[in-house]
């Protein structure tokens, strides 16, 4: 596999493993015992972190891609194996 294919693939694992992220780990505001600024949406989250979602989100993605490239190599799942229409 060429590196920039691998390298597309882990994106694609990592653009994924995002929307598995996001939603674990939110605290609205009446959680965290905050009051509300005059607008905010009472579900709007307490407090952002990105860095912290982004480092779930690499974590995840690399075991993902982990994975699907020792499948690749030693191949222990195919195609063939998949292909249960046509038998």
């Amino acid at each position: 596999m060429k590196w920039q294919s691998a390298l597309a693939i882990y994106v694609l694992f990592w653009a994924l493993s995002v929307f598995v992220v996001l939603p674990f780990g939110v605290r609205t505001s009446e959680e965290a015992g905050a009051p509300l600024v005059p607008g905010q949406s009472p579900s709007a989250p307490h407090e952002f972190r990105p860095m912290r979602i982004v480092a779930r989100t690499t974590i995840i993605a690399t075991l993902l891609f982990t994975a699907f490239y020792l499948n690749y190599i030693y191949g222990w799942v195919t195609a063939d194996m998949l292909d249960w229409v046509h038998n």
